[in-house]
C-alpha cells in the first residue's frame, strides 16, 4: 500500500469463528442477507497465496492488466478510518468491489481508524483522534472501549455501502508502537477488544493488522498470559519484513492463530511492475481457511487419467491403462462412443483421427505427445496462477506433464511445484516467462505446442 514511511510495519489475519459462522467461512460461501451485497461472495475464502496492498485502490485498468500478468490474486484495500493516509479513494466504489469479485481476485478491506497513543506519527488529521489511554475509575480503560465499539459499527457500515458481504473478514490496521509504554499497550488491548466483539454482532470476521513486535505480539500475549480477558480477533495479518513468503514469526508462538488464520506482509513498499502497470505495494503472502483447495473428481466410474508420463500411443500397444485414459477423456469430450476396453484400435481410431482433423494435426494413426497435450488441456481457457485451484489447474498439470517437462501429482491447485513447470513450458514454448496461463497461453497448450 501507499503510505507514509512507517517505523515498523504490522498486519495480520486468521479465524476462529465459532458454530455455523466458522463452518461457512471456512467454506467462503456464507449466506448474505443484505440485498445490496447479494451478488457478492464472501471474500477472501479460502486461499493460499500472493497478495498485494497499496494505499489507493487501483483503476480498473490496472487491476485487469495486473490481474493477467502478476502473480496476485489478493488485494488489501483502506475502505474506512480516519486515520487513512487516502482518504479519497475515487476508484472504490461499490462496482468496483463487485467488479474484482467476480474477476476472481480476493479483497482485503482494511480500516485505519484511531491508533495507539504512543504512535508518533498520529493523529495525521485534526478529526483523528489517538486511542485513548486514561485507565478510568475502574482501570478496564472505558473510553478506549467506547471507540472501539464505534469505529466497529463504522467499519460495518461503510462495508456494506460498498457491497462486502456479511461474513467476510475486515482488517484493522494498527501501526506499529511502543509495546513497553503500559497505557498505551492496554488502551490499545481494550480497543481491539472492543472493535472485535462489536464487529461480531454486525456479522462480519475481525481481523487485525499490524506489526510482529507490537500489535500482533500485544494479541498474542494476552492469548497466552490473560486468556478469556479479550475478545481476540479470528485472524491476524503479520507484518514482518523479513522477505520471506510464508505466515511465521518468532515474535509470536507457533501455535496461535493456526492452522488457516494467518496472513504475513513480507516486504514493504516498493513498485512493482506487470504488464506494463507500475504499483507501489507492499507484497503479503496468504494462508486462510482450507487454503487453496480442489474438490476431487472422477472420469468415466473410475478410469485414471492423470499420469506423470503421458507417452506416445500405437495400435494394438500394450499400455491399456493409458488407452483406457485416452478412450475416457475422448468419450468426456463426445468424440468416441465406443468400449472403454484399453483397447488402441477400432472404433478408437476413428476417433483419434476425428481429433487430429478437428485441432489441426497430423492425421495418422499413432497418438503423440502432442496429441495428448491438445486432449488433457481441452476446455475453458480459465486464467490460472498461483493460488488457483480446480478442474482448469487440472487440465494444466496433466498438460504439463503431457509436455514432457514436468511430473507433476495432479491435485488441481496451482502450487509451487506447478508454477515451476509452468514457468518452464512457457520459456521452452517461447513465451513470456510469468506464471500465469491466460486464454492466448491455453490456446498454445490445446494446439500441443512445447
Amino acid at each position: 500500500m501507499i503510505r507514509l514511511p512507517r517505523p515498523t510495519p504490522g498486519r495480520v489475519l486468521r479465524t476462529t469463528v465459532t458454530g455455523a459462522l466458522t463452518a461457512a467461512v471456512a467454506a467462503g460461501v456464507l449466506a448474505t442477507p443484505a440485498p445490496a451485497s447479494a451478488a457478492n461472495r464472501v471474500t477472501p475464502g479460502n486461499f493460499t497465496g500472493y497478495g498485494f496492498d497499496q494505499c489507493l485502490a487501483p483503476t480498473q485498468k490496472s487491476m485487469d492488466v495486473w490481474r493477467a500478468s502478476s502473480p496476485f490474486w489478493a488485494v488489501g484495500i483502506y475502505i474506512s478510518g480516519n486515520s487513512r493516509a487516502c482518504r479519497s479513494q475515487p476508484n472504490l466504489t461499490k462496482t468496483w468491489i463487485s467488479t474484482q469479485l467476480k474477476k476472481g481476485w480476493r479483497l482485503l478491506p482494511i480500516t485505519l481508524g484511531p491508533q495507539a497513543s504512543c504512535q508518533p506519527r498520529f493523529p495525521r488529521y485534526d478529526d483523528d483522534p489517538r486511542i485513548n489511554p486514561k485507565p478510568g475509575k475502574n482501570g478496564n480503560y472505558y473510553q478506549a472501549r467506547k471507540m472501539g465499539w464505534a469505529e466497529a459499527d463504522k467499519t460495518a457500515a461503510d462495508a456494506a455501502a460498498l457491497g462486502i458481504a456479511p461474513g467476510s473478514t475486515l482488517w484493522y490496521d494498527l501501526e506499529g508502537f511502543d509495546l513497553s509504554n503500559t497505557r498505551c499497550r492496554e488502551s490499545a488491548l481494550a480497543f481491539t477488544s472492543a472493535w472485535v466483539f462489536q464487529l461480531r454482532k454486525h456479522d462480519y470476521v475481525p481481523g487485525f493488522y499490524s506489526s510482529a513486535g507490537s500489535g500482533i505480539k500485544m494479541l498474542d500475549d494476552a492469548r497466552v498470559n490473560r486468556p478469556g480477558q479479550f475478545n481476540l480477533p479470528d485472524r491476524i495479518w503479520i507484518a514482518r519484513w523479513d522477505g520471506k513468503p510464508n505466515v511465521t514469526t518468532s515474535y509470536i508462538r507457533p501455535d496461535g492463530w493456526l492452522p488457516g488464520n494467518r496472513m504475513k506482509q513480507y516486504q514493504g513498499g516498493h513498485n512493482e511492475t506487470w504488464g506494463g502497470v507500475t504499483i507501489n505495494i507492499d507484497r503479503n503472502w496468504l494462508d486462510l481457511g482450507t487454503g487453496s483447495k480442489a474438490a476431487s473428481e472422477t472420469h468415466c466410474n473410475g478410469v485414471r487419467v492423470n499420469y506423470w508420463i503421458y507417452e506416445p500411443l500405437k495400435v494394438d500397444d500394450a499400455a491399456a491403462p493409458k488407452v483406457k485414459a485416452l478412450q475416457c477423456l475422448l468419450t468426456e469430450k463426445g468424440s468416441y462412443t465406443g468400449k472403454i476396453d484399453g483397447v488402441y484400435g477400432g472404433a478408437l481410431l476413428d476417433a483419434v483421427r476425428d481429433w487430429q482433423a478437428d485441432h489441426g494435426m497430423l492425421v495418422k494413426d499413432n497418438w503423440s505427445r502432442r496429441n495428448w497435450m491438445s486432449l488433457v488441456a481441452a476446455g475453458r481457457r480459465n486464467l490460472v496462477k498461483f493460488g488457483s485451484a480446480g478442474p482448469a489447474v487440472r487440465r494444466l498439470q496433466r498438460a504439463l506433464n503431457a509436455s514432457g517437462y514436468s511430473q507433476l501429482n495432479v491435485r488441481g491447485v496451482f502450487n509451487a511445484k506447478t508454477d515451476a513447470a509452468t514457468r518452464t513450458w512457457q520459456r521452452k514454448a517461447g513465451f513470456k516467462v510469468s506464471g500465469v496461463i491466460t486464454a492466448a497461453q491455453w490456446k498454445a497448450l490445446q494446439s500441443g505446442k512445447r
